[in-house]
Parts: structure tokens; sequence; C-alpha cells
């Protein structure tokens, strides 16, 4: 019994994948016109979105630390706290620069796609 139910499974299976193979090919013969210059504005918005969240989470790191150092008591506290300040600070740094470049990138999508667009339009 249970070798015919695995056969008819097998079966079943083998002719619904030959049926979406064949109307996934159908899709894939006609893309939609920009849809390449939309998927680049997406995955761009995206990247912002992930590199505006860690620069967020560095600037309040760098505000703590400063905060730390403010409130250490003893040289060897106020040392180290100045240590970790210069290191988020150096992070945020990059991070920024790592924000405008992907606002740039965001930007040249945006106008590749609105190049495509307009094309299509005329």
């Amino acid at each position: 019994m249970s070798r015919i139910r695995t056969a008819a499974v097998a079966a079943v299976t083998t002719a619904a994948l030959a049926t979406v193979a064949q109307t996934g090919a159908a899709d894939a013969a006609a893309p939609a016109p920009c849809a390449t210059q939309q998927t680049q504005v997406t995955r761009a918005e995206n990247a912002l979105a992930r590199v505006t969240a860690v620069f967020t989470r560095e600037k309040h790191t760098v505000a703590a630390d400063k905060v730390a150092v403010a409130h250490a008591r003893t040289p060897n506290a106020k040392a180290n706290a100045k240590a970790r300040l210069a290191v988020a600070k150096h992070k945020l740094a990059r991070t920024a620069k790592a924000k405008k470049a992907q606002q740039q990138r965001l930007a040249k999508a945006n106008a590749r796609l609105a190049t495509c667009q307009a094309a299509q339009t005329a």
C-alpha cells in the first residue's frame, strides 16, 4: 500500500510541476516593462533602510559614549570612555559615508526607472 501511495504522490507531483513550469515559462517570456529598474529601486530602498538603521544605532552609541566620558570619575575610566568614544565616532563616520553612497545609488536607480517609464510612454 505504501509503495502505491508513494508512486501516486510522485505522479501527481510531477504533473503539477510540469503545469507550473509551463505557466512559469509563459510568464517569463513576457517580462513587465521596466521590471529590472523597479527591482533595482526596491533593493536600493531596502538597503538604504538597513544603512539608516545602523546609522541611527551608531548615533545613539556616540551619544551614550559622550555621556560616559562626562560621567567618568577616575582617569583610567575617562581614558577608557574616550577610547570607546573614538571608536564609536569612527564607526559613525564610516556609516555616514555608506549612507550617503546608498542615497546616491537610490537616486540613480530612481532616475533609471523614470527614464525607462518615460521611454515606455513615448
